[in-house]
């Protein structure tokens, strides 16, 4: 009997974000105007050596992308885990976007090996709506009715998910035929649940609220290409016919990027249809999917990260609403970041930032001191630091975007703190410390560099990790 070839996850994950991407340029036409947009300046600057230092060289940032969708029950959120489980995916990290008025709280789900991320860095932004902040206990009730009622995954979907749990993998077949049914959980649906009187309650307390529980489940609301330079391709947009929100959210600019920048343009008005209990339809609109391009630049650690939080406080990040503002704000965000050092041998010797280690190729067979440390193999140059690219999100950033394309009114009223504890008994499973997973990075290199040289693994780090 012949055993059945399974397809490694990494090739369903490759599968599913080149469909979804597909599925999305055909819903939201502006995604495909994005696309060539990132294109071109990710060209220009490979071209002209434009890209700042420490950009990823891989061929990734070709087919990079991350999602964003919203889930409203703890249900959904456990089978959304499974899910993206099949494709090699794993949630990374909490975030609370409660504290800056929205109110959800989310993981992402992603891959976690050096080779997953290397084949396909493909990420999903995963937020569960919280429910307890809907201060109206009738209509809290009546949202959390809706969502009890509807299945977001089709059948033959939750049947392959099993499969693959219980035999370990897909067979090509499979694989295929799952990744059509799960884009039928993304895809976009112009008829609503709910009938307008209902939709409109939903909203007056928050446009989430409304985008999350009133469709038949959690519709993609964006993908992300990322780009070598996101102040060029800011720029572009608009001459391109896209209305760009007028900050680039994060980090200012720097000679070397560190975590994320993004930016995004306005959300669509599209057409929807509400259900009245009568079974008539009213025609109407909905707004809540955009389009959002972003630059990756390092890791940092806890400490370079507790010094960017400290910084982006100083700045007192508001809303931008013109370019004159958006202006005014960056050049106090760069000042105020200027004691934020923009160099990687600082970075890496402050023990601000991850970097993964590999051995200088003309240095491979040289011999070596037994008791030469680390720090010296790397002030020689015998081994070379590489950055470690973010592969993560910043809640302020998650919040400034989703405000600005929720409508900046929707600030307020749900505020309220974290809760890890809840999110990942609604998951169903711890979510992963990034921290944890950079810094394991960086020891696998290292050691990597150690036994290729013969020396012992436990050698004097003498760098920061």
């Amino acid at each position: 009997m012949t055993a059945v070839q399974f397809v490694s996850p990494h090739d369903i994950r490759a599968m599913f974000s080149m469909a979804m991407s597909d599925m999305y340029r055909r819903e939201v036409p502006q995604y495909g105007t994005l696309l060539e947009l990132v294109s071109e300046i990710n060209w220009r600057a490979r071209l002209t050596n434009q890209a700042p230092n420490g950009s990823d060289p891989s061929d990734r940032i070709d087919v990079e992308r991350h999602g964003a969708i919203r889930v409203g029950t703890a249900l959904e959120l456990k089978t959304v885990r499974r899910l993206f489980g099949v494709m090699g995916m794993s949630p990374v990290g909490y975030y609370s976007l409660s504290s800056a008025g929205v109110p959800v709280h989310s993981t992402a789900f992603r891959p976690i090996s050096d080779d997953g991320l290397r084949r396909n860095p493909f990420r999903i932004f995963t937020s569960l709506l919280r429910l307890e902040l809907i201060e109206d206990a009738g209509l809290r009730s009546h949202a959390a009715e809706i969502l009890a009622k509807r299945n977001a995954f089709t059948p033959r979907c939750l049947e392959l998910i099993l499969q693959n749990e219980r035999e370990g993998g897909l067979s090509l077949a499979a694989a295929t035929q799952f990744v059509s049914e799960a884009l039928n959980t993304f895809r976009w649906h112009s008829e609503a649940t709910v009938s307008a009187q209902t939709y409109k309650g939903l909203k007056a307390v928050h446009p989430l609220i409304a985008d999350v529980v009133c469709f038949r489940g959690p519709h993609i609301n964006h993908l992300t290409p990322r780009t070598l330079a996101i102040d060029a391709a800011h720029a572009a947009m608009r001459s391109h016919g896209l209305e760009a929100k007028a900050l680039i959210e994060g980090p200012p600019a720097r000679q070397h990027p560190i975590l994320l920048r993004q930016t995004s343009f306005k959300a669509l008005q599209e057409a929807i249809d509400f259900i009245e209990p009568d079974g008539s339809r009213v025609a109407s609109v909905h707004t809540a999917r955009f389009g959002e391009i972003e630059q990756r630049g390092v890791a940092l650690t806890p400490a370079g990260r507790e010094l960017y939080d400290r910084l982006l406080a100083q700045a007192s990040v508001h809303p931008a609403k013109d370019a004159a503002q958006a202006a005014a704000f960056n050049s106090h965000l760069t000042a105020v970041f200027r004691k934020f050092p923009d160099s990687d041998d600082a970075m890496r010797k402050h023990g601000l930032a991850y970097y993964r280690y590999r051995l200088a190729d003309k240095f491979q067979h040289r011999p070596i001191e037994p008791e030469t440390t680390f720090a010296a193999l790397v002030s020689s140059g015998q081994v070379r630091c590489e950055p470690i690219t973010y592969e993560d999100f910043l809640p302020v950033s998650a919040a400034g975007i989703f405000r600005s394309n929720l409508g900046d009114e929707a600030i307020g009223g749900v505020s309220r703190g974290g809760d890890l504890t809840a999110f990942e008994e609604a998951l169903g499973a711890p979510v992963f410390d990034p921290f944890r997973l950079y810094a394991e990075a960086v020891t696998r290199s290292r050691e990597a560099c150690l036994i290729e040289l013969g020396l012992p693994i436990d050698r004097e780090i003498g760098v920061p990790l």
